[in-house]
């Protein structure tokens, strides 16, 4: 069967896996306070490390870009930063006084949003000194990250979070063409991104990754030869080359910008990542996992190398943690044992910490079962193999089996005893495959829950 044959079939909604369970099969829609901290001393028991990762959610855009599936509040009300900061440092506090007790190594940290350079330079400081109760951090002990919009990061943004110690630095771009800037309101021009790109290399940034997206309304194989063309330019250690969700019927009027004529449809939308995939590896770069690139001198390609590439909401990482902490509102954590997540708009989010709770409102405590299917998507997702072995349950086993026959039988996957296995030509339909040992898809229909998965 042809590639484009094999798009036509498999271009199914589906997962992309930053969890297992994913999110809507979530079964604690009451999740307590009390339950998602069980999990996180369970997971201190079992792993014997105070080690952890933080993610921090930054919410506030000025403008709506229609493209953006997060979870965000439009505002130029630059008035809320102060309390949303005093939230957060309110959170981190909750959890060190009730788990952590000052027993803790913050081994990664991400700013994610949102537009996390929304907030003042100074305001960013201010979080990280509540958080880590000094003024910098050594960059080899914490990996510190942040997502910037080459619109309004400035060279104080960079400099003070330089000086804290940050060295990761994610550019948000997408695509360089007007017209798609305009249809997506995302609009900033190359050489705002040159100035920013280059002052944070000058600095001393030592990993600079730019974000970019395929599948975007008007985009055509010259649009996306044009943008990489430009990314080349600048050669950034890494490179997210994120397929463009539409999911106007979860996300709203935010993702309804522009017409459904306007979007490259299956083999067109596949035909941008290849093109695009192409020129990236004849420049140097190595795919990673599933929509990254890196440079062969990057942490990411050598975690690749030697295969100890982790994947979390956070995306793929270099970090391992057992234990991520999201905080801020509608911030995801993980305790490997379970998933909690924090309300969902800013007002409940501040009430609920202010009066003294950690705010999660649903997760999912996993099962044993879970927990082993979990590690074998994560496998897949991050190395293109996995073991099989240890599902006890001869049923479980031999229905994934059986699902992924007809994968195996195009070519796209190959099962070798117990080891399943990607082969290059499988990669594009990694998701399918990771659907295969999904316990939980078939409890209701994915149409509405999903993208595509190519």
């Amino acid at each position: 069967m042809n590639n484009g044959s094999l798009i036509e079939k498999y271009n199914v909604p589906g997962p992309r896996y930053t969890s297992y369970p994913t999110v809507p099969f979530w079964k604690n829609n009451d999740l307590s306070e009390s339950q998602w901290l069980e999990t996180i001393h369970q997971n201190r028991m079992a792993f014997n490390s105070n080690e952890l990762s933080l993610y921090i959610h930054l919410p506030f855009c000025e403008s709506l870009c229609t493209f953006c599936g997060c979870h965000k509040r439009i505002t130029k009300n630059h008035n809320v930063e102060e309390p949303y900061i005093d939230t957060l440092i309110k959170e981190w506090n909750l959890y060190n006084e009730q788990v952590f007790h000052d027993d803790y190594r913050i081994k990664e940290l991400h700013f994610g949003g949102g537009t996390p350079t929304f907030f003042t330079p100074d305001e960013l400081i201010r979080l990280l000194q509540g958080l880590f109760k000094t003024d910098s951090i050594d960059p080899e002990k914490c990996e510190l990250s942040f997502e910037a919009h080459p619109g309004n990061t400035s060279i104080e943004h960079l400099d003070k979070l330089y000086r804290f110690g940050f060295r990761r630095l994610s550019l948000g771009i997408q695509d360089y063409n007007e017209e798609i800037q305009k249809a997506i309101h995302r609009i900033q021009s190359f050489e705002q991104v040159k100035e920013v790109h280059e002052a944070a290399r000058k600095m001393g940034y030592t990993s600079i990754s730019h974000d970019l997206v395929f599948g975007l309304p008007k985009q055509t194989l010259e649009h996306i030869n044009f943008t990489i063309d430009q990314t080349l330019r600048l050669m950034p250690d890494r490179i997210s080359l994120y397929s463009y969700a539409h999911v106007p019927w979860i996300k709203g009027v935010g993702q309804r910008g522009f017409s459904e004529a306007d979007l490259p449809k299956d083999e067109e939308k596949r035909a941008l990542y290849e093109t695009a995939k192409l020129k990236l590896e004849a420049a140097g770069y190595i795919e990673i996992g599933m929509d990254h690139f890196a440079l062969a001198h990057d942490p990411l390609a050598i975690a690749l190398r030697n295969k100890t590439l982790h994947r979390n909401f956070m995306g793929y990482t270099t970090q391992y943690t057992d234990l991520l902490i999201g905080l801020g509102m509608s911030a995801i954590s993980d305790s490997w044992f379970g998933f909690a997540q924090n309300d969902k708009t800013v007002e409940s989010y501040q009430e609920t910490v202010n009066s003294g709770k950690i705010p999660v409102f649903r997760g999912h405590i996993l099962t044993k079962t879970d927990l082993i299917i979990r590690k074998c998507i994560l496998d897949l997702m991050c190395h293109f193999e996995t073991n099989i072995n240890e599902i006890s349950d001869d049923s479980v086993k031999q229905k994934i089996i059986d699902d992924l026959s007809e994968l195996e039988s195009d070519g796209l996957v190959i099962i070798s005893k117990d080891v399943v296995s990607v082969p290059e030509r499988g990669i594009p339909f990694v998701r399918n495959i990771c659907m295969c040992f999904d316990q939980y898809l078939s409890e209701r229909t994915t149409t509405n829950l999903f993208s595509k998965t190519i």
